[in-house]
């Protein structure tokens, strides 16, 4: 089996428990923060919604440039209701999908880099920013916006298991 057909089962996983997350996100609270320094209720969960289509640009393209000279910055997507949030997820998870099926296995070891203008922040293998930068970094994603949900209260779906709220 091919690297990038393992890839695939694990991240359907991981895209259903995290659209299940997702979908409990109370819109209506988007400014709420647990703590000054933290992301707003809003921010995170957009960011969340827009994480899985950074792992089509890992697989498609050998670098991202949040500030790209002579072009406009990254700008993070800001949902305002729930079916923007669960749209923006649902082609996020449909593009990557279609860049892991399509992904080369001689590919997955050519360097990838993530830029902000001149300033590179780091180059890794292509297969590795795909687990840490992609994956990994949905699941601490999700795990935050666990917390957040359990903190307004509002009950929290099964992810790796049962929840207090899901026996």
């Amino acid at each position: 089996m091919t690297a990038t057909r393992y890839y695939l089962p694990e991240f359907d996983h991981e895209m259903s428990i995290t659209r299940r997350v997702l979908e409990r996100v109370p819109i209506d609270k988007h400014g709420w923060k647990p703590h000054a320094k933290s992301m707003s209720l809003g921010q995170l969960a957009s960011h969340l919604a827009q994480l899985p289509d950074w792992m089509s640009y890992i697989l498609t393209a050998d670098h991202f440039d949040f500030r790209p000279p002579n072009a406009p910055a990254y700008a993070p997507a800001d949902c305002k209701t729930s079916q923007e949030l669960l749209d923006l997820f649902d082609r996020s998870v449909a593009s990557s999908r279609k860049a892991i099926s399509q992904a080369q296995e001689d590919s997955l070891d050519t360097p990838w880099t993530l830029k902000a203008g001149d300033h590179t922040i780091f180059t890794s293998p292509r297969w590795s920013v795909f687990r840490g930068f992609g994956m990994n970094h949905i699941v601490h994603h999700r795990a935050q916006l666990a917390v957040y949900l359990r903190l307004l209260d509002v009950p929290v779906p099964s992810i790796y298991g049962p929840t207090a709220d899901e026996r």
